[in-house]
């Protein structure tokens, strides 16, 4: 039996009965918590001796940290990482957050959903204008959940959430994922939460039939990770696709979507509408057009906030880490040829 100490360094101000909760999970590990948002504000020493590493990204480079075999990422995409040296080293292992915060995207997600489909926008503006108009019944008319049919591109954590969370309203969930062959989940998954087997949606694409998979949808969420493979996947040909009563729910990253497309789409009308979490740059501009759009909900890439963040995030963090002492797979292993 193992009894080496494995030092563990925590970037990230996580409160002491959570520190507490990791600790107990094994007399072997040695943890230090440093809140740093610069890797020179991490003593040398500390770095020499990691041999785990939990940071939202604070890296340090290879050299100053030779004893570095895993690192924990805060969050649940790797793209604000990709050109980080350390990536680069087959000894190190990365592995993300995702599954952590699954519930609070897939509750975002549903509810822009429901705030389009039943106009909010347009109900919020009548609200100020003290407007009630008299052909509400015809300009007001929702577009309903039940009966409808929702795409949800990128099958992964988040949209497998949104799929349980759309079940009971008899929705036809349709997806894509990388691989369709493999419908079940290999990443982390909260008790109870998600589609573990793969077993809600009502049929699966792959991503390269993208667009005929949006032909048939009156909501598609955009949950995919930024990769060189998904940056700009929902472009001009893909809006095209969608239909006109349709609306886009995206709760990816920033360049997932071509916003001069998307834009283009709206302020056409060529969509119904959409709600933004996430853009290309943040925060978004004063300037941007998509704030005065009428047809547009925009969010403050708050998706993924939650009041239970860091617990939930101690808790993969602890089933990772007892793997790792038990030479374990770790679960939420970066892929680099993937790029998530």
């Amino acid at each position: 039996m193992a009894t080496t100490p494995v030092h563990v360094l925590i970037t990230v101000a996580f409160p002491e009965p959570l520190v507490s909760l990791l600790r107990e999970i094994s007399p072997r590990l040695r943890l230090t918590v440093h809140p740093a948002r610069r890797p020179e504000e991490v003593p040398p020493d500390l770095w020499a001796q990691a041999e785990v590493l939990y940071t939202d990204s604070v890296l340090p480079t290879p050299e100053r940290a030779p004893n570095l075999r895993w690192v924990q990422v805060h969050y649940a995409g790797m793209d604000h990482l990709l050109n980080a040296p350390l990536l680069q080293k087959p000894e190190v292992q990365f592995t993300t957050l995702s599954g952590a915060a699954a519930s609070q995207v897939a509750e975002h997600a549903v509810m822009m959903m429901l705030a389009l489909g039943h106009h909010l926008p347009e109900v919020f503006a009548l609200q100020r204008r003290a407007e009630w108009p008299g052909d509400r019944w015809e300009r007001l008319a929702p577009l309903e959940l039940r009966e409808s049919t929702v795409g949800i591109v990128g099958y992964g954590s988040v949209g497998r959430e949104i799929a349980r969370l759309l079940h009971p309203f008899g929705v036809t969930v349709l997806a894509t994922k990388r691989d369709v062959m493999h419908p079940e989940d290999e990443g982390y998954t909260r008790p109870g939460l998600g589609d573990p087997s793969g077993d809600l949606f009502t049929r699966l694409y792959p991503i390269q039939a993208l667009t005929s998979m949006l032909r048939g949808c009156d909501f598609v969420v955009i949950c995919l990770p930024l990769t060189p493979a998904t940056r700009g996947i929902i472009n001009a040909e893909a809006l095209a696709a969608m239909k006109r009563t349709a609306y886009l729910v995206d709760v990816s990253r920033g360049g997932v979507v071509d916003s001069s497309a998307l834009l283009q789409a709206l302020q056409e009308r060529r969509i119904a509408g959409a709600a933004l979490d996430v853009f290309p740059e943040e925060p978004l501009p004063a300037d941007s057009p998509f704030w005065k759009l009428p047809n547009v909900i925009i969010t403050p890439h708050i998706a993924g906030i939650s009041r239970y963040y860091l617990q939930r995030a101690v808790e993969l963090f602890a089933e990772n880490l007892r793997r790792y002492l038990a030479g374990g797979v770790l679960l939420n292993r970066y892929q680099g040829q993937w790029g998530y």
